[in-house]
């Protein structure tokens, strides 16, 4: 079958519908004329690679679909996708060492677009072990599978009704950023997870502030809140990509727990 080759003009439609902006919003936001965009989107200007650029950069676009548009326009791609082992990405390799060594005895991992595991810290490992299906650990392990299994850490989570809603909530709105079909298979699996009572109802949080992860393990229950971390001003797709996910106690129970899991 002869592949479909999409116009510029289609790329640009489709982000500015994505993130629900006029032609005239996004005129505004790049600070061109309506018309000017107008005849970039029906192919009656063609762009320079600085301007298209500016666009994706004022609609949001993903390093990794900003290479197709420049590619519809022309234009070579220039932004890279290396493999984290790559020389280059020494140096993001090793802050991501650091950041993940530096939060111990509290646990954090490394994650790439898919929610795959790319790294963890030794304060992850007693938060597994009540996991009852192994496979769910062997690489590629997905963080969001291993949260909402029934045979993962999910019958541990003992709010998991807030839980499921907040991870379901932040995979949604990647989504509805990146539009990437690999995320939308993933919702459609957890989805597919028996879900707890109310489940899509339940937003409660912490102390107004945070929806916690409290898990029940053999050392206790362990409550907490947490953050994300990203590269700043990334070129390289792999790099744009990567999340940290840090998790902090939540009471002085759990830290006490973690210190002493760690000296043990």
């Amino acid at each position: 079958m002869t592949p479909i080759v999409r116009s510029l003009g289609d790329h640009l439609r489709e982000w500015r519908k994505r993130r629900r902006m006029s032609q005239l919003d996004l005129a505004l936001e790049a600070d061109i004329s309506q018309r000017h965009l107008s005849f970039i989107e029906s192919g009656r200007s063609t762009p320079s690679r600085e301007m298209l650029l500016h666009l994706a950069e004022r609609l949001g676009v993903p390093l990794r679909d900003r290479n197709p548009l420049l590619l519809a326009a022309g234009f070579a791609p220039v932004f890279a996708e290396r493999k984290l082992d790559d020389p280059a990405l020494e140096p993001a390799r090793r802050a991501i060492d650091m950041v993940l060594k530096g939060h111990e005895p509290f646990p954090a991992i490394a994650i790439d677009r898919h929610w795959t595991l790319i790294a963890a810290n030794a304060a992850i490992t007693p938060l597994l072990e009540a996991v009852a299906d192994a496979s769910l650990l062997e690489p590629p392990v997905n963080v969001l599978h291993l949260s909402l299994h029934p045979r993962g850490l999910a019958p541990g989570i003992t709010n998991l009704p807030e839980w499921r809603a907040h991870l379901l909530d932040r995979l949604r709105l990647q989504i509805s950023v990146s539009g990437d079909p690999e995320l939308e298979k993933l919702l459609k699996d957890l989805l597919s997870y028996s879900a707890p009572e109310a489940a899509s109802e339940v937003h409660a949080d912490h102390a107004g502030i945070v929806v916690p992860l409290k898990l029940s393990t053999k050392a206790g229950l362990l409550s907490f809140i947490s953050t994300t971390t990203v590269f700043g001003t990334p070129v390289d797709i792999t790099l744009s990509e990567l999340t940290v996910e840090s998790f902090f106690p939540a009471d002085q129970e759990t830290a006490a727990i973690l210190r002493s899991l760690a000296v043990n």
